[in-house]
């Protein structure tokens, strides 16, 4: 008899269970999300959408009560046929699939961002969408935040720390890999140039004034024409 088989009858034999435990579900988990993580996590989404009641559409729609609110809704916002065809409403599971693979949770969306892969970064966000709502849902757990009092230390991936470095890695991950920045150098007035052009040909919602200085002013600090940080690797 095999060894493998030789486990499995001991472990019958003694009761115990040789299935692998079970994930928790996206509702299950939102009983301990915390929301502090998902504001922070949302960054990355401020370059297409607003969360705040009242606030505009972008490139995206305003996503203020979208938690448990109808799909394709926001007045004043074009959505996808796809999107429009989903219909329904937003519930977590719902919003759980669509954080983690927008275009394989709804095929035709014209929502480019990358996706979240862990489940649980994903109810953090979908925790801190649901805090910004006229009617917050309640989830069983308490939903307490777990944060400690010291925050997280952010990864900006290839980018190089700097001033500015959080607002750049956010503005241009919620499209794609920040490679994309470290394996180009041009001068301040090219990478005004390049931000033009996402702005008016890909789609991207034009920064703030403020924003926009402190994108260039790291750029031009990091990845100007003598490539100072072009990885190596």
């Amino acid at each position: 008899m095999r060894l493998g088989s030789i486990c499995a009858t001991l472990s019958l034999a003694m009761g115990l269970s040789t299935a692998p435990a079970l994930a928790q579900s996206a509702s299950e988990l939102m009983g301990s999300a915390d929301p502090a993580k998902g504001e922070r996590a949302f960054r990355q989404c401020k370059a297409c959408h607003t969360v705040e009641s009242g606030g505009p559409n972008r490139v995206g729609p305003n996503l203020y009560g979208i938690v448990g609110g109808s799909v394709a809704a926001v007045d004043g916002f074009k959505y996808s046929p796809a999107l429009s065809e989903f219909g329904g409403e937003w519930s977590v599971e719902r919003l759980d699939a669509f954080l983690e693979d927008p275009r394989k949770a709804v095929p035709g969306t014209r929502m480019g961002f990358r996706g979240i892969s862990d489940p649980a970064d994903r109810a953090d966000m979908i925790a801190y969408l649901n805090s910004n709502s006229d009617a917050p849902m309640t989830f069983e757990g308490g939903g307490e935040s777990s944060a400690s009092t010291e925050p997280a230390e952010e990864d900006f991936g290839a980018l190089v720390p700097g001033e500015g470095v959080d607002v750049v890695y956010y503005s241009c991950t919620a499209c794609h890999s920040e490679m994309i920045v470290v394996q180009q150098g041009k001068t301040r007035h090219d990478w005004d140039k390049m931000l033009d052009w996402m702005v008016e040909e890909q789609g991207m919602s034009e920064p703030s004034a403020d924003d926009r200085t402190v994108i260039l002013d790291y750029l031009e600090a990091h990845y100007n024409t003598d490539r100072p940080n072009f990885p190596k690797n």
